[in-house]
């Protein structure tokens, strides 16, 4: 089963988005196999954002994500990378469809209330950059043959 990081912001913490958020993930057939809350360290976050060192926002994008916990999960499912990434919406929340989180919820690409990873090698090594393979638990929900095909 694929999977991929979803990280709801500091923005999505603080405006109290976390339950609305992962209500959407839960209800569309994802499952959870490991979250917590995490102020993010600037070491992390520098992992995580290295692709966009050396670009002018580089410096605030770094300041924001640490500023306050954000909440981080890894999201299991068939074809959840596209799908989560989907139901986020694009990341300028003003080009984002209505019924997507940030074309509900955020109005500034700065603060954007989640993040998701866009591919199979960045859900990697950003799963691997925020959580250990003991932290991630491998299970089944009963309601899994109601949501996938074999």
């Amino acid at each position: 089963m694929e999977k991929t990081l979803l990280i709801i912001k500091p923005d999505g913490v603080q405006r109290g988005l976390v339950g609305e958020i992962l209500g959407r993930i839960e209800k569309k057939g994802f499952k959870i196999s490991a979250m917590k809350l995490e102020k993010i360290s600037k070491e992390k976050a520098g992992i995580h954002y290295a692709e966009h060192a050396g670009k002018g926002f580089y410096s605030e994008l770094l300041e924001f994500i640490t500023s306050s916990p954000s909440v981080l999960a890894v999201i299991e499912g068939k074809n959840v990378i596209d799908g989560v990434r989907k139901m986020a919406g694009k990341t300028n929340p003003l080009e984002s469809d209505l019924g997507t989180i940030r074309g509900d919820f955020a109005v500034a690409v700065s603060h954007n209330v989640v993040h998701t990873s866009d591919g199979p090698e960045s859900s990697k090594r950003e799963i691997e950059n925020f959580f250990s393979n003991e932290e991630i638990q491998t299970h089944i929900l009963c309601t899994e043959e109601w949501t996938c095909e074999a």
